[in-house]
């Protein structure tokens, strides 16, 4: 652990912005289990509640000012996305294209879902989006196949339940390791 005492800024992303979605409550399940986590500070981005541009344009709108820097202003990622036809899906493409050198450097975890895979496709495939912008891709995560085992209510001494604490645990090792680096080297990309 640091010897900052300063809590640990994550920005927890809901990906999906599809009418009829789960994200929101899978979010919400996430949430309700890192909460009791004093030493971090979560902040919700449901890329829903943004009304980004349906094409890139040649200046920032204000909703994608928004988003930048709040990516720029959290140490950590918790990326929470479907898997749609074996990938993610596009508004999250989107929404992670705004920024480059803000997610340099930060961990990124994943709580996926999904039927059959539990959405680790999509994992997968932000392995590699997240790696070409410099950031630090969590090997542990939470996949869930929503089909087959629903979402419980309240949290419990669960398999999921544990895979939510290791994962948050290795997320605060290196936010607060790269928190650390950052302060003594800038970084060179």
């Amino acid at each position: 652990m640091t010897t900052d005492t300063a809590p640990l800024r994550v920005a927890v992303i809901i990906g999906s912005t599809r009418e009829g979605r789960i994200g929101d409550a899978v979010g919400r399940w996430f949430l309700e289990r890192a909460r009791h986590r004093s030493e971090l500070e979560l902040a919700v981005l449901d890329l829903a509640d943004f009304d980004f541009p349906v094409h890139y344009p040649g200046r920032a709108t204000d909703q994608m000012t928004e988003f930048t820097d709040e990516i720029a202003r959290a140490e950590a990622f918790v990326v929470v996305t479907p898997e749609y036809n074996r990938s993610f899906p596009a508004s999250l493409k989107q929404a992670i294209d705004f920024a480059y050198d803000e997610w340099q450097t930060k961990p990124v975890a994943f709580v996926s879902y999904g039927h059959g895979s539990a959405g680790l496709y999509a994992v997968e495939q932000l392995r590699s989006v997240f790696t070409e912008l410099h950031t630090v891709t969590l090997r542990n995560g939470v996949a869930l196949d929503i089909l087959q085992q629903p979402l419980e209510e309240r949290p419990g001494d669960t398999g999921r339940d544990r895979s939510v604490g290791l994962m948050l645990d290795q997320l605060g090792w290196w936010g607060w390791a790269l928190r650390e680096a950052r302060a003594v080297r800038p970084y060179v990309s």
